[in-house]
């Protein structure tokens, strides 16, 4: 079970856009997220954005670095950003990224 989550307790259904980024030394990197449509935002959702909560076996990875983006006057997206200050934390957001990918079908593609 590995799923992302905006108000605890609703999964979040809709598959982000994921890019990964780390300093040249690997001790610190982050990932942003970009959620196209996503189910939080839909008619009828009443539910609070409290964070984003990466949610595994393991436990959950937390941020609050979360936006919406607006078309028109209508929220149409979210971005956010997990900042990984450790290679400790760079492996476990990895460990949690393997397990959501498996189960959502995402791929890796690497760009320099």
């Amino acid at each position: 079970m590995a799923e992302i989550q905006f108000s605890k307790g609703l999964r979040e259904t809709v598959v982000p856009d994921v890019r990964l980024s780390r300093t040249k030394n690997g001790e610190k990197g982050s990932a942003k997220f970009y959620f196209d449509e996503p189910a939080i935002l839909g008619q009828g959702q009443t539910e609070e954005i409290t964070g984003m909560y990466l949610l595994d076996e393991e436990g959950e990875i937390v941020t609050r670095e979360v936006k919406g983006k607006f078309i028109n006057g209508r929220a149409k997206a979210i971005e956010a950003t997990v900042n990984l200050n450790s290679p400790a934390e760079w492996d476990r957001f990895m460990r949690f990224m393997e397990r959501y990918a498996s189960e959502n079908g995402l791929g890796f593609t690497k760009s320099s």
